[in-house]
């Protein structure tokens, strides 16, 4: 049998079962990696791509994939030479080939049998061909690899393949060329006598430095324990967690074990040694390592990776970095620990499975929201769900709802969809038309107007008089690249009634940039939410557009996740991601059915027309008790996650989101004749919780960072969960700075947080250092 671990930077092996190998092969995360190494490939070749940026850029795929061992499993489970237990197979590789599939149905496929070959594949690269094969009895690797060579013909074999260690990374289904499943996992009784020249480490030292007790330290051990968790995407049980790095992944610095520290420490300082610097590169690891290790040399010889030095050359390296003269913990050292803190925060989140699904749509949906989506396909529907809005309020005039301060509000609705290349954002187009049809069929009236108007203008000499621009030319919908003058015209030619637009990518917003503003556009947005804005522009000449106006501008558009956290990156905390209902689609497998929808037919039109009628011809200041109590009662629930999670930037969000989540109800209640159900308060909570999720998953994190260190964007974890929930019935001090610390806040922190649980009844005191949680 052969192994199988989670990357190449993991020193964990279990043992490859049939199943597993499958899982892996069939992985969507292998299949997307591999094609973006072969996606690199094909612009080195059109010229768009250096050889050597491809080359880096592949090996950081490639250190992205699972990997097999198909020399050998290991004692213990941990990667070494000197735990191999051989499995009998050797790894044959024919690199920097052009067509190896034409090389292995030439040369190879008609011998496989003659030769043990029992895996045949080409290589994340495409460019090379991997064979495991039986090896010769009696033979070493490095004399099986010879031999195989002799039965192809090839002078140029790799002869580094001689390690049990060296792995094979996982590729695709569709790569694999050849495989006998039998022969691949069959068991074979082979001498276990380890290579020359590798000597067994230390037995690990089991040290940690957490204070915790036990139940609230559970959830912190997972991250120590990772090498016995899932790998998220691939669904395997036991595949070891990446991160472990070459080290011992055991130890710990306050619960964050000291592997994530280096790996993140050498992100910091410019990458892993390479030849030439290794031994200055662990020098100075060693120097700052000291800091959190208490100057423990064994400590941190359990925990340094070695990159081949031996354990006499690491003792010399070490006991020379921790004689030296202490001063303060080195920057690097304090930012790695920072780091590392808020990727277990992440990972932690992540293995619980509370960070990456949004809330689930109601069963039980509005009539108007339940039309809406008949004909949508199921994984398209929160999104839809949150994307007719803006069209649905547009048709609204002069209506108001008073919110919960007292501030009356007009239905100011703006939403964005953020999800991936290909995820299908298209599937809100049809709705939002269906909706804005009436709105459409006035506007072609009088762009007709406009456009018989400019004719009789452009017709006419310098010196004739000329007709005054038409009065009533209310034109709703504009286009996606209107410029700044035509923007602040239409609003002002419309009346009161709101303008409305659909883009398709987001950064058809920078139309409306202005030229001496660069975000001028982000004010707008502001301002098209925020009640009784004014905004305009005054110019000289006679011609040109000079009007102050209130701004009316609902809209849609998409873009791609990253674009759209790029696109806000520079106003995180400016006030337009607070101000926009966000939504997602989630990706689908590969190879999944391609979602069908209904028909948007005639009857779909009448069925939608009375909840069209309601709306416009409301009026007035209307009054909703309904959706008023419930826009108390989610603001008071917003308040007590907040309070739970300790978490300000949700706090932040919060606010207007409720303000969005209370304008949908009211919506809802107009366009259903002024009638209130229940259906609503379920469905306006939904939306409420997931907008805030989709705020937090794509921008929180950089929110906070921002806010808080006036940095880019940090590695922390997307959302927020309740630190009272992670705590047991009964904690202690250090318990719930213990929590504080893995959600990514700091200990300073925790009295005060407590003192508001107190305060809350959230939970009691037992002594002075000890709390218990109050059940609701």
């Amino acid at each position: 049998m052969f192994g199988i671990s989670n990357s190449v930077k993991s020193r964990e092996v279990r043992e490859c079962t049939p199943d597993l190998f499958r899982r892996v092969v069939r992985s969507e995360r292998v299949a997307r990696i591999c094609a973006e190494i072969e996606d690199a490939l094909e612009k080195v070749r059109r010229g768009e791509m250096s050889k050597e940026d491809f080359e880096v850029s592949k090996a950081e795929l490639k250190k992205q994939l699972p990997i097999f061992t198909p020399h050998a499993t290991f004692r213990n489970g941990r990667r070494l030479n000197a735990e191999a237990i051989p499995s009998g197979l050797s790894m044959y590789d024919i690199d920097h080939i052009d067509n190896p599939r034409g090389l292995f149905e030439e040369r190879i496929a008609a011998h496989v049998t003659e030769w043990g070959v029992v895996l045949a594949h080409v290589t994340p690269s495409t460019e090379g061909l991997r064979l495991f094969f039986v090896m010769p009895e009696g033979a070493s690797l490095a004399e099986a690899q010879k031999w195989m060579s002799g039965q192809l013909g090839d002078k140029e074999y790799d002869q580094s393949v001689k390690d049990y260690a060296r792995s094979s990374f996982a590729v695709p289904e569709n790569y694999i060329l050849y495989m006998d499943e039998e022969g691949l996992f069959k068991k074979r009784e082979i001498a276990t006598t380890s290579p020359s020249g590798y000597s067994s480490p230390e037995e690990e030292n089991q040290v940690t430095t957490t204070k915790c007790t036990p139940k609230a330290a559970e959830a912190l051990k997972k991250i120590g324990e990772a090498t016995k968790t899932a790998d998220e995407d691939l669904k395997v049980t036991d595949i070891l967690n990446a991160d472990s790095g070459q080290t011992n992944s055991g130890l710990n610095f306050k619960g964050i074990p000291y592997a994530d520290i280096i790996s993140e420490w050498f992100r910091l300082s410019g990458g892993e040694p390479v030849q030439g610097e290794r031994n200055d590169k662990l020098h100075r690891l060693a120097s700052h390592l000291r800091y959190i290790a208490d100057n423990d040399e064994v400590l941190m010889l359990s925990t340094m990776p070695r990159y081949g030095l031996s354990e006499e050359e690491m003792r010399g390296l070490i006991h020379s970095a921790c004689t030296a003269k202490f001063y303060s913990m080195p920057k690097v050292m304090q930012e790695a620990v920072r780091r590392a803190l808020q990727a277990m925060s992440y990972k932690l989140q992540a293995m619980s499975g509370a960070a990456s699904l949004p809330p689930v749509l109601p069963k039980r949906l509005p009539a108007l929201v339940k039309l809406l989506l008949s004909r949508t396909p199921d994984l398209y529907r929160p999104a839809v769900a949150h994307a007719v809005f803006p069209a649905l309020a547009a048709h609204l005039w002069r209506v108001r709802f008073r919110y919960i301060d007292n501030v009356e509000h007009e239905a100011t609705l703006m939403n964005v969809l953020m999800a991936g290349t290909g995820a299908g954002k298209d599937c809100i187009s049809e709705p939002i038309n269906r909706i804005m049809a009436d709105v459409r069929r006035r506007d072609e009236d009088n762009l007709q107007r406009e456009r018989e108007w400019k004719n009789e203008v452009n017709s006419k000499g310098a010196n004739k008089d000329k007709r005054a621009r038409p009065e009533g030319l209310v034109i709703q919908e504009i286009d996606a690249d209107m410029t700044n003058p035509a923007f602040v015209m239409r609003t002002a030619e419309a009346d009161g009634h709101f303008l409305y637009t659909k883009l398709n990518e987001i950064d058809q917003f920078d139309a409306l940039r202005g030229s001496g503003h660069g975000g001028q556009q982000f004010q707008i947005m502001c301002l098209a939410f925020d009640p009784g804005n004014r905004y305009g522009q005054t110019r000289v000449g006679a011609m040109s557009v000079t009007e102050k106006v209130t701004i009316r501008f609902n809209w849609n558009a998409a873009t791609t996740i990253q674009k759209g956290k790029r696109y806000f990156s520079h106003v995180l905390t400016d006030g337009p991601i607070s101000r926009i209902n966000f939504c997602t689609i989630p990706e689908r497998e590969i190879g999944a059915e391609m979602p069908v929808y209904g028909s948007y037919d005639a009857n779909f039109n009448e069925e939608l027309r009375p909840y069209i009628e309601n709306l416009t011809r409301a009026t007035g200041l209307v009054d909703c008790p309904q959706a008023y109590k419930l826009a108390v009662k989610l603001k008071e629930e917003n308040a007590e996650f907040a309070r739970l999670s300790q978490s300000r930037v949700y706090e932040n969000l919060s606010f207007r989101a409720n303000v969005i989540a209370y304008l949908k109800a009211c919506v809802l209640y107009v366009a259903n004749g002024y009638r209130w159900d229940k259906t609503m308060e379920e469905f306006v909570r939904w939306s409420l919780q997931y907008d805030l999720w989709c705020k937090m998953e794509f921008f929180g994190s950089a929110i906070e960072e921002a806010q808080t260190m006036g940095a880019e964007t940090g590695r922390r974890t997307p959302g927020r969960r309740s630190l009272l929930e992670l705590l047991p019935e009964e904690f202690t001090l250090a318990d719930a700075v213990c929590v504080r610390q893995a959600e990514g806040m700091n200990a300073e922190g925790t009295g005060a947080m407590l003192r508001q649980w107190v305060h809350r009844r959230y939970v009691t005191i037992v002594t002075n250092d000890k709390y218990k949680r109050i059940k609701k």
